[in-house]
């Protein structure tokens, strides 16, 4: 666990931040330095009620939750108990399920752990504010830090865009997220074609009775299905349709599911004066990835590790916040980007066997090889590898 020069020398004086939204990236970080000092005034800004969220489920892999578990076991106990864990992933192509053995993914409902990120920061003495609506730094003038973690469409990076310079790469396909009481054990990506075009969904058990069910169409679909003038619960109709046979009766569930492209968030600069971006105002991933929440509390383990390395130089503790966070987020962002061309690019795919279509997945971002791939799942690597006998020839000689 890390320990903050604060700790070692109780004379540091505290300090006030003000945190304008609150996500999982705002609230770990103010659970992480009120905990290592509580004379700390940290004020959380969250413009919903306290209740409220708009998603349903996340996920997180194992090395996601060990930077949790490492910095703050307590917390990561909450976060896992009870939690749905299952080991499989499966593709549905052509009307034919291909397993994709040892992905082990941690899920959870997304106000479970926001639940327990209130919890656990109201302990420390974190003040939260719900309903309270923020879009000026100017509010928090007295302020040593500003932290805006006010989301993908960040009032805050709005604001002072000339400053924070944003890249905002609204990608083509559109998407709408529901929920089902079907339970998908298997983070499961199905591929169903219909006379409009391509429907994809993307869906996982996140509790003992529910699961996200992601629905993504690329334009022509959604042109063709006229999904644009049809109300939230026309498209809901539409997709029940489309995926009947795998959803088996059960029906999807709406929580203000409106149909939306995903921004890839870019910026050049990080920080301006003593305002620094975190979570999906900094930068974004991609659903299809499962990225979001991850990048979000790593930046929080981040800034706080640099808030320990200066306590009262901000300055100094917004560089090195750069210069420690910077590299792995911009990886992790490529891959998602990878992921998000593969899904935008699927023509020329779709003509593929079931297993060779899954296995061209799980290869999509470049990161994962052949050699991976036998390692995780040697019956797929089996199956591919007598389509195609020269990905064995290809690995190194042991």
């Amino acid at each position: 666990m890390m320990v903050c020069i604060a700790s070692i020398f109780p004379g540091v004086s505290p300090v006030k931040i003000n945190i304008i939204g609150g996500g999982p990236a705002g609230l770990f970080f103010a659970y992480l330095m009120a905990r290592e000092n509580r004379a700390h005034q940290i004020h959380v800004h969250e413009r919903d009620p306290e209740n409220a969220t708009y998603g349903w489920g996340v996920v997180f892999s194992d090395v996601a939750l060990n930077f949790v578990r490492d910095i703050a076991p307590e917390l990561y106990s909450a976060m896992t108990e009870g939690q749905v864990v299952f080991n499989d992933m499966a593709v549905v192509h052509r009307n034919t399920r291909v397993r994709l053995a040892n992905n082990t993914f941690h899920r959870m409902a997304r106000i479970d752990l926001l639940k327990a990120l209130h919890r656990h920061c109201r302990q420390v003495g974190v003040h939260l504010h719900f309903n309270d609506r923020r879009d000026n730094p100017a509010d928090f003038a007295d302020s040593d830090l500003i932290v805006a973690a006010d989301g993908a469409n960040s009032a805050i990076r709005a604001r002072l865009a000339e400053h924070f310079q944003p890249e905002l790469d609204e990608r083509p396909n559109w998407l709408a997220w529901y929920g089902t009481t079907q339970k998908f054990q298997a983070l499961s990506l199905i591929f169903r074609q219909v006379p409009e075009g391509l429907a994809i969904a993307h869906t996982y058990q996140y509790s003992p009775t529910h699961s996200t069910f992601l629905v993504e169409v690329d334009p022509e679909t959604f042109r063709a299905a006229g999904l644009a003038s049809k109300s939230e619960a026309e498209s809901l109709a539409w997709c029940e349709q489309v995926f009947a046979k795998d959803l088996e009766g059960h029906r999807l569930l709406s929580n203000n599911s409106q149909w939306f492209r995903y921004t890839i968030v870019k910026n050049r600069h990080w920080y301006y004066r003593n305002i620094v971006l975190l979570g999906d105002a900094l930068r974004t991933g991609h659903p299809s990835v499962g990225s979001g929440t991850r990048l979000a509390m790593q930046d929080a383990i981040a800034l706080f590790e640099s808030a320990c390395e200066y306590p009262h130089d901000v300055p100094a503790m917004l560089a090195d916040f750069v210069a420690r966070r910077q590299p792995g987020s911009d990886r992790l962002q490529l891959a998602a980007i990878k992921s998000t061309e593969w899904y935008e690019n699927l023509g020329p795919k779709l003509s593929l066997e079931p297993v060779e279509f899954a296995y061209d997945y799980l290869t999509r971002s470049g990161r994962v090889t052949h050699a991976d791939v036998r390692q995780r799942d040697p019956e797929l690597a089996a199956a591919y590898e007598k389509l195609h006998p020269e990905a064995a020839a290809s690995l190194p000689k042991s």
